[in-house]
């Protein structure tokens, strides 16, 4: 990295691809980069950072110095600074090309994956190992409070990096964590998603299994024991597998759970555990993060520390603000299975409170009709329910459209109020003449959903 003077960014605003950009910038290269979606929490961690996105795709972005392109994985052909960069010849790696070949060779990587839990079982896990000062490098989809920023490049013999299934790159349609040189590999759970680019389950099985197939015989692999599908795709591994889960054939085994007002605890290894976080989601991906821990010789100890003083992560049922005793809460759930142990969580820690779901589809598999069923069922915990209009339909072909206002018949069916309504604004307008004081109103979205979360705040 050190060769390198100025560095650009196609699509910065992706939660990875800005985290990398602060933390090249923290080694003195200059860094620009472009996107078309700016909007916090990145926007803002990038401008405290010294780094300014410009906003749209133009040729014109690339300045005549930068001698290298990272480009995001949303990224297609046809965007003009890819154009640009093809016609100029200029070098360009995809983000994962990066990370391997400039801060991931020769460490110890620990590399967590899984449909659900992935960036707050690598925020755990980072915060650990800087709590035993290990002083590691990391990667996170998301910014974790107690480390203030999503990437830490620093030199060290560890690196703990989220590791994502989706695709690496419009010219690499390989899964982003086959580059991540795993010696220790997560696999936190396995089930559908990401219809863009897998048809079904067997295809992410099959890109789990060749992940499994490069870990080295001296490394780990953790799974968990409470799903098939996690199973399912380690037949052939060549390092030592540990099953972590409530399973009672689970290597490690979690017990005597129990849930309180402030927060969960739990024993593992014969030790208990507090968690400030609610759900027995969040007590898996601490089991993760525990285990890979003592894998490294980390003490129990100075893990129960680590666990006690988490602070989360930004958009992980995080409290945005409070008005009228009305809070606000940010999650960035987007599958069934993530909405409804998020509401279940939020169940146990809000008790009686009514509990208001707002939903966006966004995602790329949300916005199709692929969870249609399981949508319904995912809003049980809720009291009610706003679902809004599928993001970009015009991308998507109606007959394999989500259609919503079928999803809300179906809710309004089990005898709780739901409601269709196609923009934030028109949700906030309904939502301030229903909600109460001392209610909880959640918003669903991997995006900024037209800053929904501000204008309840300043509306209620």
């Amino acid at each position: 990295m050190d060769s390198f003077r100025h560095v650009h960014f196609i699509g910065i605003c992706g939660t990875a691809m800005g985290a990398v950009a602060a933390a090249v910038r923290e080694r003195g290269v200059t860094v620009t980069g472009s996107d078309e979606n700016i909007y916090p929490p990145i926007s803002t961690f990038l401008e405290s950072q010294d780094i300014r996105p410009i906003s749209g795709f133009r040729a014109e972005n690339i300045p005549s110095e930068a001698d290298l392109i990272v480009i995001g994985n949303a990224i297609r052909r046809g965007n003009p600074e890819v154009e640009a960069v093809l016609n100029r010849k200029l070098l360009y790696f995809s983000l994962p090309e990066m990370l391997k070949h400039f801060f991931l060779l020769k460490r110890h990587n620990l590399v967590v994956t899984g449909t659900h839990g992935k960036t707050t079982t690598t925020a755990l896990l980072a915060w650990i190992l800087e709590t035993a000062q290990f002083q590691p490098g990391y990667l996170i989809g998301g910014i974790p409070n107690n480390l203030g920023q999503g990437a830490c490049l620093r030199d060290s013999k560890y690196f703990v990096i989220e590791g994502d299934e989706y695709d690496t790159a419009f010219f690499d349609k390989r899964s982003k964590f086959i580059h991540y040189l795993p010696e220790l590999v997560i696999i936190n759970n396995i089930e559908f998603d990401h219809a863009d680019i897998f048809k079904d389950l067997d295809e992410i099985q099959t890109s789990f299994r060749r992940l499994v197939n490069i870990v080295p015989s001296e490394g780990m692999i953790l799974i968990n024991s409470d799903d098939k599908n996690c199973r399912n795709v380690i037949s052939a591994a060549r390092s030592s597998v540990v099953e972590v889960g409530f399973s009672p054939n689970a290597g490690n085994q979690i017990r005597s759970m129990r849930l309180e007002k402030e927060g969960t605890f739990f024993e593992l290894f014969g030790w208990e555990f507090q968690l400030p976080l609610m759900g027995e989601f969040n007590v898996r991906n601490a089991s993760m993060a525990i285990s890979a821990a003592h894998f490294y010789g980390i003490s129990f100890e100075i893990i129960q520390q680590a666990l006690s003083s988490f602070r989360g992560v930004h958009r992980r049922q995080e409290i945005r603000g409070e008005v009228r005793k009305i809070k606000i809460i940010d999650d960035f759930g987007h599958h069934p299975t993530a909405i409804h142990q998020t509401l279940q969580g939020l169940r146990h820690r809000y008790g009686s409170s009514r509990i208001w779901a707002i939903f966006e589809p966004r995602s790329n598999t949300t916005r199709r009709s692929i969870f249609q069923n399981e949508l319904p069922k995912a809003f049980f915990d809720a009291d009610g329910v706003f679902i809004a209009q599928v993001a970009a339909a015009d991308q998507i072909p109606p007959a394999e459209q989500l259609n919503p206002e079928q999803v809300v018949r179906e809710i309004t069916a089990q005898g709780k109020p739901a409601f269709y309504e196609p923009n934030a604004d028109q949700i906030v307008e309904r939502l301030r003449l229903l909600a109460q004081e001392g209610d909880i109103i959640v918003v669903f979205s991997n995006g900024g959903f037209d800053n929904i979360h501000s204008k309840l705040l300043e509306r209620l």
